[in-house]
């Protein structure tokens, strides 16, 4: 059974830094993407940032660019999303997902959520101002 577990997450003041991670269990880090999403309460659920493992092509949301880096160990079978220069409009609850079949990540498209099959349980990121 696929398995997503987040960490990292926590309160940082607004130019803070924090790094979440994404580890993966039977599943092949190798073959499928991984993204990270967000969602505020009341807000949709959107694409931060998206890795291919193929030709580690990504993609990343025009206001996290610059800011916040994907990346992967595959000996940990773990993602990571550093996020650097927090804002507080960086704060909700992320997730990271996969899909069951192939999905490209590039800047042409952000990730949608209805392709992505497996779910975390989600960390809060909260940044005060």
């Amino acid at each position: 059974q696929v398995q997503l577990v987040e960490s990292g997450g926590g309160v940082v003041q607004a130019g803070g830094s924090l790094t979440l991670a994404c580890t993966v269990s039977e599943f092949s880090l190798d073959y499928y993407a991984i993204a990270w999403f967000r969602q505020d309460p009341g807000k949709e659920r959107e694409g931060v940032s998206c890795f291919t493992s193929s030709d580690e092509s990504t993609y990343y949301v025009d206001s996290v660019k610059g800011r916040f880096t994907i990346s992967r160990d595959n000996a940990k079978n773990t993602v990571y999303l550093q996020m650097n220069d927090l804002k507080p409009e960086d704060t909700a609850v992320y997730y990271c997902a996969a899909p069951s079949d192939y999905w490209y990540c590039s800047q042409r498209a952000a990730p949608r959520a209805p392709y992505f099959d497996y779910w975390g349980q989600g960390t809060q990121v909260t940044v005060s101002s």
